[in-house]
């Protein structure tokens, strides 16, 4: 009896132990950019008890490298967050996994951030769906507003109103500056300085992605705004060479009147700098009019997984409303679902209504070719804004840009 008893709890201690390892663990890659707001994500995850997802945080400049690898030696991720603007080319290299039927079968798919299904549609077919969402906005200084003799409530809806801002606040003296930019960032420009050409009517490429549109008025305005305000001396010399360090430092030093920034400023300023009085309003364009780069993540399945169900069970679980405002916006992101959030939006801070409604308006470019293109910092789109601003002028600047674009639009 002892021996059949001992056999007995043998038997289901190994019961118990194979149920255990029967939970799934689903491999997650996410960027740099999003872990503040993925890990805390992850651990409410964990804590249902529907399965264990294993994260790894990946520096956002070595992402689309390491997932190439990943594909190519047969040992992908289960699941695979990344900027949005990536899924074209991931998609068009058969890198993801077909999701079509399963987000469209969402209750919520037309509530769906549009930018970031329409960057993750590939020849009709779907290969993932939003993650994280961010807008470009403008924030601006309430104090070196009043401080100008401006009003604090009515921020620039359009460039002369923009400039006459920039101006008046210089003018304060002691190295008070109007506006900030980082003028060696050229993922950072694109984000900021492209719904300024989108408000004005303008277009950076086809929407086939296919065709570049840079010699339009609209491009040409943009950079002759940049140059004027840089020629004018309204921005610190240090914008020229900054590649990006300082796109948010420099605004949080309360020493500069205006910055293009995103969503994500709101809760660091908040946060860190309580004494900044800042106001959020809608990037504009020449005459008026209103814009904004939608950003974030998107997040889907790669090719070769063996854990798909799993893994479409912790997307799905992602984009649940109590998930997009509880772990999402308490943790900086904006919900990427237009039917959520207001009302608790609001009681996170009013002024992420602006950046969720920028969100829903917003738009990205959509090519396989985004990252030599906008990217890379050696590519056409920095060269072509530096030039304009900083050399010899736009027209110039603007023939050469719309040049490389078609040649890197045009190779294979």
């Amino acid at each position: 009896m002892l021996t059949r008893n001992l056999t007995i709890g043998g038997c289901l201690f190994i019961l118990v132990a194979a149920s255990l390892q029967a939970k799934d663990t689903i491999s997650f890659w996410v960027r740099d950019s999003d872990q503040a707001v993925v890990q805390p994500l992850v651990k409410a995850y964990n804590e249902t008890g529907e399965a264990t997802v294993r994260l790894t945080v990946i520096p956002a400049g070595q992402f689309v490298t390491k997932f190439a690898t990943s594909i190519a030696g047969g040992s992908p991720p289960d699941v695979v967050a990344t900027d949005l603007i990536y899924v074209p080319a991931f998609a068009s290299a058969g890198q993801m996994t077909d999701i079509t039927d399963r987000a469209k079968a969402l209750p919520f798919f037309d509530k769906l951030s549009p930018s970031h299904i329409r960057l993750s549609t590939w020849e009709n077919r779907l290969y993932s769906v939003p993650f994280s969402a961010e807008a470009s906005v403008l924030v601006y200084n309430k104090d070196l507003f009043r401080k100008a003799k401006l009003d604090p409530e009515k921020p620039p809806t359009n460039f002369a109103d923009f400039e006459n801002a920039a101006k008046q606040i210089t003018a304060l003296g002691g190295g008070i500056k109007g506006f900030y930019f980082s003028g060696s960032s050229p993922g950072g420009m694109v984000f900021t300085s492209g719904p300024l050409v989108w408000a004005s009517g303008g277009e950076l490429l086809s929407p086939d992605g296919k065709s570049a549109m840079l010699e339009n008025p609209a491009v040409g305005a943009m950079l002759e705004l940049y140059r004027r305000v840089w020629d004018a001396k309204l921005v610190p010399e240090g914008a020229k060479s900054d590649n990006g360090t300082s796109f948010f430092s420099t605004f949080a030093s309360g020493k500069v009147g205006m910055c293009f920034l995103g969503a994500f400023s709101i809760g660091i300023l908040k946060e860190k700098y309580p004494n900044i009085d800042f106001g959020v309003a809608p990037l504009f364009g020449q005459t008026g009019g209103t814009s904004s780069f939608a950003g974030g993540d998107s997040i889907g399945i790669p090719k070769g997984t063996k854990n798909v169900e799993a893994a479409w069970k912790f997307i799905n679980w992602c984009l649940g409303d109590k998930v997009q405002i509880e772990q999402f916006a308490m943790h900086g992101s904006l919900p990427v679902r237009t039917d959520i959030g207001i009302e608790e939006l609001k009681k996170v801070d009013p002024r992420y209504l602006v950046c969720a409604r920028m969100m829903a308006e917003g738009r990205t470019p959509f090519t396989v070719k985004y990252n030599e293109l906008f990217n890379d910092q050696n590519g056409p789109w920095l060269a072509m804004f530096q030039e304009a601003v900083f050399g010899k002028g736009v027209d110039a600047a603007v023939k050469n840009g719309q040049t490389r674009f078609t040649a890197i639009l045009n190779s294979r």
